[in-house]
């Protein structure tokens, strides 16, 4: 009798151990579709890792109130975003029902950073708010001498797990702060206003464009600069990262690829004489970035030579998503939402939301989340 207990007992720590092996396993698998900040992740690349759906459906419309400038972060069946009244909105990305939301005095722009079940995000007053992401109260808030208007951004500290969020203010200076206290570890100035978000490249380093009209390469480790590059004019989008290179746009109507290694730009790309704040989009081949002259630029990531322009009928501050099957996914200030193919630039689809569109989208977990200037956020799926 013992010992059919005891085989019944192993049996049942084995089944447990089994399941509890596949639900991690199933729950990395989940993570890894996840839109859990800006631009997707800590490079900046704005790639999704899904397909493109071949035509849209909506699913539901959650109604903040105010306009919705930065874009949403999606993390398992949870959807985070901020409105320009200052208020923080997590929903369910089945059904867009509010689970939470957390009121402060200020409006935002930022996109939320999630990182260990924490949400991070930046505001104008001044402050960066980490909330509990499950419950929406607050864990602590930094001060900063000025307003947030981009991301945060996150990597490890070094020769330790202790993990840093980055975010840049427009009192001139970039700060690292303890993730899990807010405890700051160092702080950079700089000769101007930071709106963008940093990129961190994985090499020890973290990459921004300034109002300064400068690129700086800081190291992670201690907040020194590692190199600093002029760039002709001011930047308010955000570089994206790709080993040693990084792509951007500035208001001087052109957009750049640098070396950080040794400060070389190895090309510069000019459409016409409209300046570019949108973020880009990259991978192996292409760059891709909207412009204030109302055009999508697909631009050959090695030579800087145009591949094809896409015209919509508004300015293109929404920055482009490019997902795994070369759909391109991005809002334009003429209201509509659209997917074009990376290989000719051909429009796949359209969806009118009938209001400007400055966000940029979330897609994750088979769905695309985007809010607009009429205080609306739309989840769409695959028709």
């Amino acid at each position: 009798m013992n010992f059919k207990m005891t085989s019944l007992s192993h049996q049942s720590v084995r089944f447990t151990l089994a399941l509890a092996l596949l639900t991690a396993l199933a729950l990395s698998q989940s993570l890894a579709a996840d839109w859990p900040m800006h631009r997707g992740g800590p490079l900046l690349q704005g790639r999704a890792d899904e397909a493109a759906p071949a035509q849209v459906a909506l699913r539901w419309t959650f109604k903040a109130g105010a306009a919705v400038k930065g874009g949403a972060a999606i993390v398992g069946e949870r959807v985070f975003f901020g409105d320009d009244n200052g208020t923080v909105h997590c929903v369910g990305l089945a059904d867009g029902k509010e689970a939470w939301k957390f009121k402060i005095e200020g409006s935002i722009e930022a996109t939320p950073l999630l990182l260990d079940g924490m949400c991070y995000i930046g505001v104008s007053d001044g402050f960066l708010y980490a909330l509990d992401a499950v419950t929406g109260a607050l864990k602590w808030k930094h001060e900063t001498g000025d307003k947030i208007t981009g991301s945060a951004n996150w990597t490890k500290a070094p020769d330790s797990d202790e993990k840093r969020v980055i975010v840049g203010s427009q009192d001139f200076s970039l700060y690292a702060l303890e993730a899990k206290t807010g405890k700051p570890v160092w702080k950079l100035e700089t000769d101007n206003f930071i709106v963008g978000t940093p990129a961190i490249t994985g090499r020890g380093e973290t990459v921004f464009g300034g109002c300064d009209a400068i690129l700086h390469v800081v190291s992670v480790k201690d907040g020194k600069q590692v190199r600093q590059m002029e760039v002709d004019a001011y930047v308010q989008g955000s570089v994206a990262a790709e080993g040693a290179m990084v792509y951007f746009g500035n208001h001087s109507n052109q957009v750049y690829a640098f070396d950080t290694t040794t400060g070389a730009c190895v090309w510069k790309y000019r459409g016409r004489n409209f300046p570019y704040t949108a973020s880009p989009a990259v991978d192996d081949e292409v760059v891709i970035i909207g412009g204030h002259d109302k055009r999508l630029h697909c631009i050959d990531r090695k030579t800087g030579d145009a591949r094809w322009t896409f015209s919509t009928r508004g300015h293109l501050e929404s920055s482009p998503v490019l997902c795994k099957d070369g759909g391109i996914i991005f809002g334009s200030e003429d209201g509509s939402l659209y997917c074009v193919n990376k290989a000719d630039g051909k429009e796949r689809w359209s969806y009118e939301i009938g209001s400007p569109i400055v966000a940029s989208a979330a897609v994750a977990n088979g769905a695309i989340v985007i809010g607009a200037e009429d205080g609306n956020v739309y989840c769409f799926g695959a028709k």
